[in-house]
């Protein structure tokens, strides 16, 4: 048993997944943008002029490379693609006292620029939307197109005591999304999937918790209350990009009225795709579907007029050496 407890399931696959991302041509990058402002970032180890850029920005949880493992080798080929940790996650890192989803934003943009990146597109996933969508409407000169992938950026804080959500109040949020237990772990999986894994050994949830939930757990509890407060759908700007929502049936953290209110805030022109028989974390539990719909979107041209646009062909993009 003492030898079972040296091993780490979870750094294993943490390994794993670097390995994964550099066989799709990216490598490891952390930037000083000033101000006791770290970012880490996963970039191009050889950018190519005539690829679009897109950005792919993850959620609470893990570090990116676990929530993007499954999808980006299937856009190194076409795309600069660019997976960044978020302030608090994996290697980034602020002194500064701001916890805005607008400050992580203005955070990214500068990694962008130090990355050589002027445009480009946005995929984020639930707390990463919240990011993308802020970029979305603090820099749209920047931002081309845009997925929201259950991202409730259309919540209130009245919502919350309306009964919206399965949890009663913040402080139980706090405590699900950020587990410090393998019983808040079973929890928040049974909120992220339509068909949670059964019978996981606690020491293997205890492993997970130890390695990617006790760092900057007061930070990111910071980061949460800032995403409700004071959050009213009539403060929340509109957006033009062309943007894609994208959304679990079955999702019980962001529930699906926030995704039709969304489609409804932002206008006609916007897309919404449903994955039937999945939750809250559909990057993973319906992995094939969501690369799909990325594909069908990004791959699209919108520049001509939104709403209908003709597939962009393969042969305008150089193909990366691996």
């Amino acid at each position: 048993m003492a030898e079972m407890r040296c091993f780490s399931f979870t750094a294993s696959k943490d390994w794993l997944y670097r390995l994964t991302f550099n066989h799709a041509g990216l490598r490891s990058v952390v930037s000083d943008l000033g101000h006791t402002t770290m970012m880490h970032c996963w970039a191009p180890k050889a950018p190519n002029q005539c690829k679009p850029n897109l950005v792919l920005l993850h959620g609470f949880g893990a570090n990116a490379m676990w929530q993007y493992a499954e999808a980006v080798g299937h856009f190194t080929a076409r795309f600069n693609v660019y997976v960044p940790d978020l302030l608090f996650f994996g290697g980034s890192y602020t002194g500064r006292p701001e916890r805005t989803e607008s400050f992580q934003a203005r955070c990214l943009m500068k990694l962008m620029h130090v990355h050589g990146v002027e445009r480009m597109s946005l995929v984020g996933i639930s707390y990463g939307g919240f990011v993308g969508y802020s970029m979305a409407a603090q820099f749209p000169e920047a931002v081309e197109k845009l997925v929201l992938c259950c991202a409730g950026v259309c919540l209130e804080e009245k919502d919350m005591k309306e009964g919206l959500f399965r949890v009663k109040d913040l402080e139980e949020a706090k405590r699900i999304l950020l587990p410090q237990t393998p019983d808040k772990l079973r929890e928040l999986m049974r909120l992220s999937f339509v068909r949670p894994a059964k019978a996981v050994p606690s020491w293997i949830l205890m492993d997970f918790i130890n390695v990617m939930c006790k760092q900057y757990v007061e930070e990111k509890r910071e980061l949460i209350e800032a995403v409700l407060k004071d959050r009213h759908l009539s403060n929340l700007p509109s957006i033009s990009q062309p943007t894609l929502i994208l959304w679990g049936e079955q999702d019980q953290v962001f529930p699906l009225e926030l995704g039709y209110r969304l489609k409804s805030h932002l206008g006609k022109d916007t897309e919404i795709a449903i994955i039937k028989k999945a939750g809250h974390a559909v990057n993973i539990e319906k992995s094939k579907e969501f690369i799909k719909h990325l594909k069908s979107f990004l791959l699209v041209d919108h520049s001509s007029s939104r709403g209908s646009g003709s597939l962009i062909p393969a042969d305008n993009f150089v193909q990366m050496e691996r």
